[in-house]
């Protein structure tokens, strides 16, 4: 519905201003009018920068999710109607970008749609799980129930991914201050070196002479390296959005040494994690099965869910057609059909999510330990040999003059 911003003043002549939403410009004035204002200003609302351009828009952290469920589970808990609920939140928000959706979903609350069906209209903040819970929450009358566990659920999930984020940024920004001092030097001190050497007349060492080729090279085709580094990253990028690339890039990524195997212990904590809540929120197994397929991660780990469900809608057990996958450590299925068989398949999938989340703090922690001398090895082959290999024809020059004195 468009809104409308206007200015004027009241039957006593104070000034004021607003927004109004209506159907059209018609509407919004005689809804105004009926209010007694005197309107001397009226013109449409101009639209966010954001909805031309999506990056703009500002987003809906973790942290403002979780601030969010917490206190609507608690104004439920005690009794506050729903819309009143929405509006307390939405005046007290901090994050622009929930504030805004916030505001949405009350309107389309008071409008008469459920609370499921209004946050379903923002998938950006409220992904499947968010919301299948939350229909859960209000089919059974426990929504403060489920909204805590929810919390609880999204606390541990962004606990999870700094864990993995904190593994990887570390190399990653040592490899990328090594690439740019190598760069620096390649293009600007070497050079320097280069012409010296030419002007001493002596003879170089392999090893010099090849970071000299190196540095032309660098020097001569330096823009054409940049776009080609741009364009290498666009079609691994074109390459992900189809379902064989995207299934090829993660199988691979899977299978590197160290790093596949925390990807993998990750995968398999955010599925018992998932399945988990859903199953003891009520979500039916199929359902629940389909909602972690599609928030997996990984097109592997996904096909294999997709798999299992298929085989689980078909009568057959959960943990054979999973440990079928060869996808799941036997650890895993063998907890599950535990589960299974003593009815507590939700209580077993929480253990094995907790197991795992442990897992993967150890194998973080040996990650960094090994990572951190292969930086310094890398740091001192990449960095330490160009210096050595600029150095070697000084000690030559300098052992030269020395003799001729």
């Amino acid at each position: 519905m468009p809104i409308y911003v206007w200015k004027g003043s009241d039957r006593k002549g104070k000034r004021q201003t607003g927004e109004i939403e209506a159907d059209n410009p018609t509407v919004a004035r005689q809804l105004l009018v009926r209010k007694g204002l005197n309107i001397t200003g009226f013109k449409p609302k101009p639209k966010d920068l954001a909805e031309y351009f999506p990056i703009l828009e500002n987003r809906v952290t973790e942290r403002d999710l979780v601030l969010f469920v917490r206190q609507f589970a608690t104004m439920i808990d005690a009794g506050l109607p729903l819309v009143q609920c929405l509006d307390i939140l939405q005046q007290q928000q901090e994050g622009k970008g929930l504030k805004k959706i916030l505001k949405k979903v009350k309107k389309d609350v008071e409008e008469g749609a459920s609370f499921t069906d209004a946050i379903k209209k923002h998938p950006r903040a409220f992904d499947s799980l968010f919301v299948n819970l939350v229909a859960a929450g209000e089919m059974g009358g426990i929504l403060d129930v489920i909204l805590n566990r929810l919390s609880e659920y999204i606390e541990k999930l962004s606990k999870l991914k700094k864990k993995v984020k904190g593994a990887l940024t570390y190399p990653a920004i040592v490899v990328t201050i090594a690439v740019v001092v190598m760069a620096v030097i390649l293009i600007y001190v070497i050079p320097v070196f280069a012409g010296l050497f030419r002007d001493a007349g002596v003879s170089l060492p392999p090893l010099t002479l090849f970071v000299m080729t190196l540095s032309d090279f660098a020097i001569r085709f330096f823009y054409w390296i940049i776009i080609g580094f741009g364009l290498l990253i666009y079609a691994v990028r074109r390459l992900r959005r189809t379902p064989r690339g995207r299934m090829a890039t993660d199988r691979l990524l899977l299978r590197f040494p160290v790093f596949g195997m925390l990807l993998r212990k990750v995968a398999v904590a955010r599925f018992a994690r998932t399945l988990g809540t859903l199953l003891a929120s009520g979500v039916p197994i199929l359902d629940a099965l389909d909602i972690v397929a599609g928030s997996a991660g990984n097109a592997v780990i996904e096909q294999a869910i997709r798999e299992s469900r298929t085989a689980i809608a078909e009568g057959r057990s959960v943990a054979e057609p999973l440990e079928e996958t060869k996808v799941f450590p036997g650890m895993v299925t063998q907890m599950i059909s535990v589960g299974e068989a003593t009815g507590a398949l939700d209580r077993m999938l929480e253990k094995i999510a907790d197991f795992y989340d442990e897992e993967v703090d150890i194998t973080v922690d040996s990650l960094t330990a090994l990572l951190e001398p292969l930086l310094l090895v890398f740091l001192g082959v990449t960095i330490g040999g160009l210096l050595i290999a600029m150095y070697m024809p000084i000690f030559q020059i300098a052992d030269v003059v020395a003799r001729a004195s």
